[in-house]
């Protein structure tokens, strides 16, 4: 038999392309280069401990003063460059008693702060003020840079040394090349073996196209049309029964307002927001003073309240956007009298023709919010979290057991209701929960 070439050899090839990707690409990763350790930055020279004064700023300070920003009282950073350390030291034990005695300085800083109070601290020693001073005499901290660890060019930075990912991608793409090319070689040996052995390619025989052959055949065609027409018959009715089931609905609001941060950050309680629940049909909308509350003097968030999604100068932008629709000019301190509404957008809409009290469910049943809301402590859009369909209330009355512990309101009706039925325990669907004039006018 004649021989033609070499047999083993694409095999080589093939194999010694692949150890050198593997080589390659694992000598790449496998750089461990030795990243200079930060040096730490030494302590800022001066009296007072900055960390403790810290601590006593939030704790006596930061209700009516920032560093940065005028609130109830001014902007506090650098205050020891305005005045003197002494004259301090009196001011925050008891400002009043120098405001009285006529002091000039004192006089000038409650005149300029709309005359408002600041409370006496004598409580505070003077190390404890030396340490607040020493706070607020830190220098305004610069935005930090991004995390290092991934370069502007797409490459992995590891203290200078590393290998670019495109240098190691552009590698993997010769190597396919090179294979793609030696592929093509083979083939083409192979055809060349082939037409010198006389060896030729099996013509394939001419079929029928499947479609012919399916339509030739009428029971395959019976049985699709029937399972078309049953198909189509149940995505149709599972279109027409979500009409005007919002589930998932999550407007885009006026006000980006986040749950999340209210709710859950700081532990507000539903209800101090939406206090008509407790003893209304709705929930309603809290006004805009009820907001003003808390952002009287929360102006910005924190540092750490910032998302990937959404930074710390959008939140502080929401902010302003209340700001604006009260009339609060924060730099004063005082409202301006000029108000713009907010359009919020409605996301809880049941149709005219249902009743539904929120009173009844959250002080009669004691239902939780989260029932029918949704874990909104950690929405930070509201959205639309349960069906609100006839199924899914009547489902609900079916499975709930009415509370009984201290609901007077229940005792009578569920003493004669508890021994018709024989049980201790009753579900709002044995107490009237399914009569049709409960929900329905």
């Amino acid at each position: 038999m004649k021989k033609v070439g070499n047999h083993n050899s694409i095999s080589r090839i093939l194999l010694f392309s692949l150890a050198l990707m593997l080589t390659f690409s694992v000598s790449s990763f496998a750089q461990d280069p030795a990243a200079p350790a930060a040096e730490a930055a030494a302590p800022a020279a001066g009296a007072g401990d900055v960390a403790a004064g810290k601590a006593l700023f939030n704790a006596n300070c930061a209700a009516c003063h920032k560093l940065d920003a005028k609130m109830t009282g001014p902007a506090l950073r650098g205050v020891t460059e305005r005045h003197d350390k002494k004259w301090l030291h009196a001011w925050i034990k008891d400002s009043q008693a120098m405001i009285k005695a006529g002091d000039a300085a004192a006089v000038k800083v409650f005149n300029e702060n709309n005359k408002s109070v600041m409370t006496a601290f004598p409580q505070l020693s003077d190390a404890d003020i030396d340490n607040i001073l020493a706070y607020t005499s830190e220098p305004k901290a610069e935005p930090k840079a991004a995390a290092g660890g991934l370069s502007t060019d797409g490459g992995m930075e590891q203290g200078g040394v590393g290998v670019s990912n495109n240098v190691i991608l552009g590698a993997l793409a010769l190597v396919m090349a090179m294979l793609v090319v030696m592929l093509f070689l083979v083939n083409n040996v192979l055809g060349k073996i082939a037409k010198a052995n006389g060896v030729e390619p099996i013509k394939k025989e001419p079929t029928i196209p499947i479609w012919i052959a399916f339509a030739r055949n009428q029971f395959l065609v019976l049985v699709t049309v029937i399972f078309l027409m049953l198909a189509s018959g149940y995505f149709v009715y599972g279109y027409l029964m979500q009409v005007g089931v919002d589930q998932g609905y999550q407007p885009i609001q006026p006000i980006h307002y986040s749950h999340k941060i209210h709710a859950g950050d700081n532990g507000i309680d539903c209800k101090y927001c939406h206090s008509s629940a407790r003893v209304s049909k709705t929930a309603g909308i809290p006004s805009l003073n009820v907001c003003m509350n808390c952002h009287k003097n929360i102006s910005e968030v924190a540092e750490t309240t910032a998302t990937p999604e959404h930074s710390k100068a959008f939140y502080d932008g929401e902010i302003q956007k209340l700001y604006d629709a009260v009339g609060w000019d924060k730099a004063a301190q005082k409202y301006t009298g000029k108000t713009q509404p907010v359009k919020w957008v409605r996301i809880h809409n049941l149709p005219d023709f249902v009743y539904f009290n929120h009173s009844q469910h959250v002080s009669v049943a004691g239902v939780e919010c989260q029932t029918c809301h949704g874990p909104v402590e950690t929405f930070e859009l509201m959205e639309q979290h349960s069906p609100l369909t006839m199924g899914w209330c009547v489902d609900c009355h079916r499975k709930t057991d009415v509370k009984m512990e201290g609901n007077a309101y229940y005792e009578k009706i569920h003493a004669e209701l508890a021994k018709k039925y024989g049980k201790d325990k009753l579900t709002a669907a044995e107490m009237g929960g399914l009569e049709c004039g409960k929900c329905h006018y």
